[in-house]
């Protein structure tokens, strides 16, 4: 069965934009849930978006909290491509992997992936990235399910990438410390020491 999270976060429209103050729409939904947040703070799920959340949670209906912003059309990111120079930054800022390319060549935004969250906008440092309107036919819920699980991989990614590096630095400064141990005859005689303590407490 569903939990109420998962029922709430159906109800997003899974933009990602983080215009909600929160780190996605399942974080949005989770801090709803928890009552941390209230049910207006999303401007691309706008005022049908509240409306339902509402009748999910028997809540009174709210305008949008204009804090978070302002309803309007979903519009879709395109880089123009004369004026791209290949820095990455809207590739490292896009939500659900929508953007593709690598350093200094040219990027590109796969249209049927871009959740119009807008994100890579001001992460362009030479303004080449355009807004055009988001086909109507791309607003449904196959493509917010296909956002969501997109957003889904991106977050499992990161946090892999996190754990890689985390544990690069770990062995590095295991290595360095034990280099210096090594050749500081002090230093040594106290890791010795610091070990038969901790074999004799054990």
């Amino acid at each position: 069965m569903a939990t109420l999270v998962e029922h709430i976060d159906a109800i997003l429209p899974q933009t990602q934009c983080e215009q909600c103050g929160y780190h996605g729409c399942r974080p949005y939904a989770e801090a709803i849930a928890r009552g941390d947040a209230e049910i207006n703070q999303c401007p691309p799920g706008g005022a049908i978006g509240i409306a339902r959340l509402a009748a999910l949670l028997d809540r009174p209906t709210l305008p949008l909290n204009p804090a978070n912003g302002v309803e309007k059309p979903r519009m879709l990111a395109r880089v123009i491509e004369a004026d791209c120079i290949g820095c990455t930054k809207c590739i490292q800022v896009c939500p659900v992997d929508a953007i593709v390319g690598a350093a200094k060549l040219m990027h590109t935004v796969i249209a049927d992936d871009c959740t119009g969250c807008e994100l890579c906008v001001p992460a362009c440092p030479v303004d080449c990235i355009a807004l055009e309107p988001m086909p109507p036919e791309q607003i449904d819920t196959a493509h917010a399910d296909a956002a969501r699980a997109h957003f889904q991989r991106r977050e499992a990614r990161l946090a892999r990438e996190r754990e890689a590096r985390e544990a690069e630095l770990a062995r590095r400064k295991a290595a360095t410390d034990a280099a210096i141990t090594s050749s500081n005859p002090v230093l040594a005689a106290l890791a010795r020491a610091r070990a038969r303590q901790q074999d004799s407490q054990s």
